[in-house]
């Protein structure tokens, strides 16, 4: 479904139906939206591995969620479009050919593509990527042997002219498709440490180097075995690869954004204890770093006494300040509800999505302040 938040009435319609999954309750299809530069929505709705396809649509009028169009069906998982104006989509998303591999696909007008291209297959992968003006940078792991329990190492890529070349960190060329563990894109070798990582998040810095966001853990398996697990930050200092662990995490999958800003870099997760303790998620809260990621204190909580664990905290976009973070609740032991939320810059304020609407337009519900408990001022 697709919605949105109108920021001068403060109000969000009634969600509108895209695609109907039929009945399949998998995560795994989750859908990726972008808006091209007439104002065309775009929604890219995963597949899952060759079992169910993917999805392309984009809406029938330019900023309207009224009607959409189903412009492809094709094998896609994970989907990460990338709108560049006047040039079309770069597209990096994952097919299961060889394990969950790495591919990336051009369009001028999102419906005729280019053929595919892989450019990492070295068992399987899981990537998060970001983009700033023409550059578009991943970070990725790997899973020897395609084993998805077994992922590991961390990885850097970043194309300035949609694919056609690919470099690392230093600005060395890379040759692709990647197929041997060890090689220029490596970031650092955990697999020799014992260690697990799973990606969150990525931005460049004020100088254009990247930041990474991810947990390393000691196993997949949840609950103590994992510990210790840390939320970890990579960061280029343009001459060798930084690293700094914020805190503690309790699960793999918990996760959360990384907004580098003017005045310091900033985490929001799910970093503090959550009703099912030894589930993903828990409370979300906000960390600062003011010497770029070497030290990191937590400022605010945004929840607490919730019924059930806060996840996935995403960025959006070109984040406004009235809308700087988004994501969601439920039982991670269970089915159960789940809610949708959404924080201000300033992380004083922490909007609940109406869950049941009994009108065309509805305000999102603050939470009560009762439910903020700021452990600092910035």
């Amino acid at each position: 479904m697709i919605s949105y938040y109108d920021h001068e009435t403060g109000t969000v319609p009634r969600p509108v139906i895209v695609h109907d999954k039929g009945g399949v309750d998998d995560p795994h299809d989750n859908a990726a939206l972008a808006v091209d530069d007439q104002g065309y929505l775009w929604v890219f709705i995963s597949g899952r591995a060759r079992l169910r396809p993917g999805f392309i649509y984009r809406s029938r009028r330019p900023y309207s969620i009224d009607d959409f169009e189903l412009v492809q069906e094709r094998e896609l998982t994970y989907p990460q479009p990338w709108w560049f104006p006047g040039e079309g989509f770069f597209f990096l998303f994952t097919k299961y050919t060889r394990g969950r591999e790495l591919y990336f696909s051009r369009s001028l007008d999102g419906r005729e593509w280019l053929a595919d291209v892989k450019f990492a297959g070295m068992g399987g992968h899981y990537q998060t990527s970001w983009r700033r003006q023409h550059l578009v940078f991943t970070a990725f792991n790997y899973h020897p042997g395609g084993n998805v329990d077994r992922r590991t190492n961390l990885y850097y890529l970043q194309t300035d002219d949609m694919g056609q070349t690919w470099k690392n960190v230093q600005g060395d060329p890379i040759e692709i498709p990647l197929t041997d563990p060890v090689n220029n894109a490596l970031v650092r070798h955990y697999e020799g440490e014992h260690r697990l990582v799973y990606i969150h998040d990525i931005d460049l810095d004020r100088n254009g180097y990247p930041v990474i966001l991810y947990i390393t853990s000691a196993s997949y398996k949840p609950g103590p075995e994992g510990h210790p697990r840390w939320w970890t930050v990579a960061h280029w200092n343009g001459k060798t690869w930084e690293f700094s662990e914020i805190t503690p995490a309790n699960h793999n999958y918990s996760t959360g954004a990384l907004y580098i800003e003017e005045d310091g870099w900033r985490v929001i997760g799910p970093t503090q204890p959550g009703p099912q303790p030894i589930g993903a998620g828990g409370e979300i809260a906000v960390w600062l770093s003011r010497d770029e990621g070497h030290t990191w204190r937590m400022v605010r909580q945004l929840t607490a006494r919730s019924p059930f664990n806060h996840n996935y905290v995403r960025r959006p976009v070109n984040a406004d300040q009235g809308f700087y973070a988004f994501w969601a609740d439920g039982n991670p032991d269970a089915f159960s509800p789940s809610c949708l939320y959404f924080c201000t810059k300033d992380a004083d304020v922490v909007y609940r999505l109406p869950y049941h609407m009994t009108g065309e337009e509805e305000r999102p519900e603050p939470l009560p302040l009762t439910h903020l408990n700021s452990t600092g001022t910035e």
